[in-house]
């Protein structure tokens, strides 16, 4: 129930990615003894809320978050920055993360910028993710992890726009509309991180988690919800200024925020000080 409240308080538009979550989330935590560790894949474009989502879900699981030290988060150009250094990074993964789990069997592995990730880094995680009782004597079972990437945000707001132009509502778009694209537009595309991936070629990843491109009225509600945070009274007039200076697309309708919510505590403090 905790974390209903949260995503319907601070995730918006994404209705897709909030039934899912809070499915494979709670199976997984009422599970005794799962068979395999929770593996989640979030695609979209930037600023839908893939970040924030992660953040959350880290929370139920280690209250501190993202500063818990049983929470990690890899960056694809921060830490696998080198083509020639594939093998060394896939050696210090394992190494990683076999240590983590160890001291901490729910532990979080949160994957960033999987679009940027030199292919063949992320096989290393494999062993972890398949169905084992155990690898060297440490059980993954109950560790998760979780992969964030803008491939495939093309195929989803594609998607998402045929279904405003033939008049269906963005909320009747189902997950079977999605996954099977994703999956096959992820593992075949070169720059995906998961390009033909053993993870994916084993059916490793238990959901492929669409978020949809954010429009007009999603990105008033990541204001005001910004406001409230920063302990103000909301003002619609502001709220309005700063969904007026997101750029929209396609360029006719402008329907959907190129950049989602991302900009959005930037323009407000623009706003703040006038």
């Amino acid at each position: 129930a905790a974390l209903k409240a949260q995503l319907d308080d601070r995730l918006f538009g994404q209705h897709l990615a909030k039934d899912v979550v809070l499915k494979a989330v709670l199976g997984f935590s009422n599970n005794p003894s799962p068979k395999k560790p929770l593996m989640l894949s979030l695609h979209g474009w930037a600023g839908t809320g893939k970040n924030f989502l992660s953040q959350i879900l880290a929370e139920q699981v280690h209250p501190a978050g993202l500063r818990s030290k049983f929470v990690h988060l890899f960056l694809a150009t921060l830490h696998f920055p080198h083509q020639d250094q594939v093998k060394l990074y896939k050696e210090q993964l394992q190494n990683w993360i076999r240590g983590n789990v160890s001291a901490c069997p729910s532990s979080v592995f949160i994957f960033d910028e999987m679009d940027k990730m030199h292919p063949g880094v992320i096989d290393a995680i494999k062993p972890f993710l398949d169905y084992y009782e155990a690898v060297d004597g440490v059980s993954y079972r109950t560790a998760i992890f979780i992969f964030l990437s803008n491939a495939g945000g093309d195929l989803i707001n594609k998607a998402a726009l045929d279904f405003w132009t033939s008049g269906k509502r963005r909320e009747d778009i189902q997950l079977k509309d999605l996954e099977p694209l994703l999956s096959v537009g992820v593992f075949n595309n070169k720059n995906s991180g998961l390009w033909h991936s053993s993870i994916i070629d084993r059916n490793l990843i238990d959901y492929f988690v669409p978020f949809l491109p954010l429009e007009r009225k999603h990105v008033k509600m990541c204001v005001r919800a910004e406001m409230t945070a920063r302990g103000y009274a909301v003002d619609e007039e502001i709220v309005q200024a700063v969904a007026d200076e997101m750029t929209y697309f396609p360029k006719e309708q402008k329907i959907y925020s190129d950049k989602g919510c991302k900009t959005v505590q930037a323009k407000l403090d623009i706003h703040e000080d006038l």
